[in-house]
């Protein structure tokens, strides 16, 4: 049997444990071919639960033969024989319980799976307890006193009256484990049985559609003429994968499959499990998250656009799937029929939205406001080459291009004018004020002292900018503009 399997079962046992079906639950661990000592000790358990104490005792041996430092396996093991009124091998199994506390005040067995807290001063009280049976009163009063030095302010009322009835060599009660408590599976592990599918959805790369030349973000096309018409769905949320949620709480993770995160982060829910553990993405790193410290984030582009925005600030995700699919497109802008996207290919790509059949006043003003340039100092064509029939001038039949456009969309190139000395237009640079390191791979790495070519302002905080043949975005508070001379001296 895998330890798949093996999990599987266990953490149905334990289930049927929860809601009262301990005959079930008895069953499911017997099936278990291969059990490990927790399910032993488990199995040990519900035999007593049913008075059934040879089967508790033969299961107690193979949790020790299994781990033989196991404590409570030993208390457990000694309680057996000792309702069945074999007195010696009872004080022979607290006593080795009481060696395996190694001098420890308590052993917590929470870290592995058991919510319980067996004491030192509770075995010794046992140790008495089967002395006195055997008749060694003094014995039995010798370990109650060296309990009193492994006692807790919880555990001390038991040790006086215990002390007291030995005194008078009368017998007193011992201390029981609690009944249905019980080893249980790591829940991480748990979390992890559902099926995952890891190569994930395909995704069309090719088209036999006659003329689907367009590529970028526009929406997957049929691959049958005539074919069902689809609904269409807003592209950025298409891509992400999970839902989105808002953390509520911060959270600090105890183990390496947790995942830290703060209040207003926004992060993608994979799966959520049973035990109110989600499984989400949060900046490229996967773990596990309580649920209940999440909220459901509902996102439309058309109707939410400010929820839009505060999702691509915290974490980037949508600025990262726009950078990479159709470069910097304008999120202000509203959604209307009658807009068209135009895709802009610069130094970089980007897209902006005018009214369809705007003239190219309209239409050259806006690109140069997104590029922070004046109107004279680009180009606008309808091929990459700035040629007399392809360039975008006043006198251009408009009508003719906004025909060409394909679904609202239109795709044209920009070129930045010279300047009446034979110069290019200069390009702006920034030094960077600190140096900055990120484990984002969206982020762009750079060193004090280091120039940046700066290519869009992503928002108020943030800029996206070439340092070394690398491109990506990088804190705006972390370099300033380089003076124009010094630009003009480079």
């Amino acid at each position: 049997m895998s330890f798949v399997d093996t999990l599987r079962q266990w953490d149905q046992a334990v289930t049927c444990v929860d809601v009262q079906d301990l005959t079930e639950a008895l069953r499911i661990f017997l099936s278990i071919q291969e059990p490990n000592s927790k399910i032993y000790f488990n199995i040990g358990c519900l035999h007593l639960l049913n008075r059934d104490l040879d089967a508790a005792e033969k299961a107690f041996d193979c949790s020790i033969g299994k781990d033989e430092h196991l404590a409570v396996a030993f208390f457990q093991r000694g309680m057996t024989f000792y309702r069945m009124k074999r007195y010696e091998e009872s004080l022979a199994d607290f006593q080795q319980a009481f060696k395996a506390l190694r001098g420890n005040q308590l052993i917590d067995y929470k870290a592995l799976g058991l919510r319980y807290k067996l004491y030192a001063c509770e075995v010794l009280l046992n140790m008495a307890l089967s002395e006195a049976q055997l008749g060694n009163w003094e014995k039995a009063h010798i370990n109650l006193v060296k309990a009193l030095n492994y006692k807790t302010d919880a555990k001390l009322n038991i040790i006086d009256r215990a002390l007291d009835s030995a005194l008078k060599q009368k017998l007193f009660k011992p201390v029981e484990f609690p009944s249905k408590v019980l080893f249980k599976p790591n829940k991480h592990y748990v979390a992890e049985l559902e099926k995952k599918d890891y190569l994930g959805k395909a995704k069309v790369v090719a088209s036999v559609v006659p003329q689907d030349a367009f590529s970028g973000f526009a929406p997957l096309k049929p691959q049958v003429e005539d074919g069902p018409a689809c609904p269409k769905e807003p592209e950025v949320l298409r891509a992400l994968e999970g839902e989105p949620h808002t953390v509520l709480f911060k959270f600090v993770p105890e183990t390496s499959d947790e995942l830290a995160v703060v209040p207003g982060n926004i992060v993608f829910v994979l799966q959520k499990g049973a035990d109110n553990w989600a499984s989400v993405i949060f900046n490229e790193r996967r773990g596990l998250v309580p649920y209940n410290y999440l909220e459901r984030l509902e996102i439309s582009l058309a109707s939410k656009p400010n929820e839009v925005r505060h999702i691509k600030d915290n974490g980037f995700l949508f600025y990262r799937f726009l950078l990479n699919h159709i470069g910097h497109m304008d999120l202000d802008e509203q959604s209307t029929d009658n807009l068209c996207i135009v895709k802009v290919r610069f130094t970089f790509n980007f897209a902006v939205s005018v009214p369809l059949g705007s003239p190219s006043a309209i239409l050259i003003e806006k690109i140069s406001k997104k590029l922070n340039l004046p109107s004279t100092a680009i180009t606008l064509s309808l091929t990459s080459e700035a040629t007399e029939q392809s360039v975008i001038t006043p006198s251009t039949e408009m009508e003719s291009m906004w025909r060409g456009a394909s679904g609202l969309r239109i795709t044209l190139w920009c070129h930045a004018n010279e300047h009446t000395d034979g110069t290019r237009q200069s390009e702006i640079h920034l030094v960077a004020l600190h140096s900055y390191e990120s484990s984002n791979p969206e982020d762009l790495n750079f060193h004090q002292g280091d120039t940046i070519t700066l290519l869009s302002k992503v928002n108020q905080d943030w800029l996206e900018g070439q340092c070394s043949g690398a491109t990506g975005i990088f804190p705006a508070s972390f370099v300033e503009e380089v003076p124009v001379n010094d630009q003009s001296s480079e």
